[in-house]
């Protein structure tokens, strides 16, 4: 390795994390991971990925630890592939003079509630909302709004809190269990926009590709697949990739990646988030493999200064697809990921689980078990293919056994 050091601070649990490692190798960077826990990602100890233990959540403890690594071999880039560090990594890039987005800017843009009131003085559509900080004052939000309504904390990912309320009862049940967990103070009340989903990927404030999503029954909102590009009509894809454009503006944003999520209404698009970032759910993967667009060499390149690499040939069209878990249990087997792998078009396989986890049913990613990319130059044979490999995939459960007495009265001494 002689480019120098490629910190990543945090990092996603699964799927791409690994990946901004490889990239980084792969560029000739030495790739170093900063964490409260690197056990929490065993790709580290299995791909040989120095590490860093120290308080990510402390700006001084991050800058001591990058400043130590400048003066030990070079501090080519920093920066993250979570969500909850971004900003973080944006901040010290900045201090340390290095390639990075504006961090206030991220920072503001997580704040689903700051983020929704600078796109409607901007003229963005979004849905109507009220950021609330209790029930009474939710039910009273959605009244006005009219029913149904969306509630979510002002500040998440992966759909996790996010429900569909049809009534009063409906919503000031969830908004006090959203705020009585101690995570949230303040939720986001939203009008209900109807119409099907999708996502915008860009870079550098450029259009990439749009993808079409797939998302679960309501009253929840977990994603159950991708197309990549999605199978629309060129005026319909145009207007969704120069709406999140104008989003991203909004929001003095447009370095780097980022993914913005939106439905097509009775109206047009209509914006439902920007996420300061690259996308998650297997995306770019799929980006690459339909298009020849690598998002994650992209962004190792982008944060330690480097030109991007051309884009190589695709496959025309792919589809993600996940194994969702339909029961709370102990997982005792995965079975079927080879036979996965094997089936026609399939390009990648991951389980997201592995024998000995708890499975609890949590409405939100973390249902995800597995997931398959799957390629085809037409996107229904992709979609096809991605399906049946994922039929393949069974994850057997056996009941959690309960705490034994004399277990459970020690616990509480």
């Amino acid at each position: 390795m002689t480019g120098g050091w490629m910190a990543f601070v945090e990092s996603n649990t699964t799927g791409t994390g690994r990946e901004f490692c490889a990239a980084a190798r792969a560029r000739g960077l030495r790739p170093v991971l900063l964490a409260r826990d690197p056990g929490r990602y065993p790709y580290a100890a299995e791909d040989a990925v120095d590490t860093r233990t120290l308080d990510t959540t402390d700006p001084d403890a991050v800058l001591r630890t990058l400043t130590g690594l400048a003066a030990a071999g070079g501090l080519a880039g920093v920066t993250s592939s979570s969500e909850y560090y971004v900003a973080a990594a944006a901040r010290a890039a900045a201090v340390l003079g290095l390639p990075g987005p504006d961090g206030d800017a991220v920072a503001a843009c997580r704040a689903k509630d700051v983020q929704r009131e600078r796109h409607r003085a901007a003229g963005v559509p979004v849905p109507g909302f009220e950021a609330v900080a209790d029930a009474d004052a939710a039910v009273a939000a959605a009244e006005s709004l009219g029913y149904p309504v969306v509630l979510k904390p002002v500040s998440g990912s992966g759909s996790v809190g996010v429900r569909l309320c049809r009534n009063a009862d409906d919503t000031g049940d969830w908004a006090h269990r959203l705020l009585a967990d101690g995570a949230n103070t303040r939720i986001l009340v939203e009008e209900a926009v109807d119409g099907p989903e999708f996502s915008v990927e860009t870079f550098d404030g450029r259009v990439v590709t749009v993808v079409a999503k797939h998302v679960g029954p309501v009253p929840y909102f977990v994603e159950t697949g991708h197309d990549v590009p999605a199978a629309t009509p060129g005026p319909t894809a145009r207007a969704l990739g120069e709406t999140a454009v104008r989003a991203l503006s909004a929001l003095g944003l447009g370095w780097g990646a980022a993914h913005t999520e939106l439905r097509w209404s009775a109206g047009g698009p209509v914006v439902i988030e920007v996420n300061p970032r690259l996308a998650g759910g297997m995306i770019p993967v799929a980006v690459r493999a339909a298009l020849g667009v690598d998002l994650v060499d992209a962004v190792v390149a982008r944060a330690a200064g480097l030109p991007a690499a051309a884009p190589a040939p695709g496959a025309g069209h792919a589809a993600v697809r996940f194994v969702r878990a339909t029961r709370e249990g102990r997982v005792s087997a995965v079975r079927g990921l080879s036979a996965a792998a094997a089936a026609p078009g399939v390009l990648a396989v991951r389980a997201t689980t592995a024998p000995g986890r708890d499975i609890r049913i949590t409405h939100s990613f973390q249902d995800r078990l597995a997931c398959v990319v799957a390629v085809a130059p037409d996107p229904l044979k992709a979609a096809r293919r991605a399906l049946a490999a994922a039929d393949l995939i069974e994850v057997d459960l056996d009941p959690v056994p309960a705490p034994h007495p004399s277990r459970e009265r020690a616990a509480t001494r």
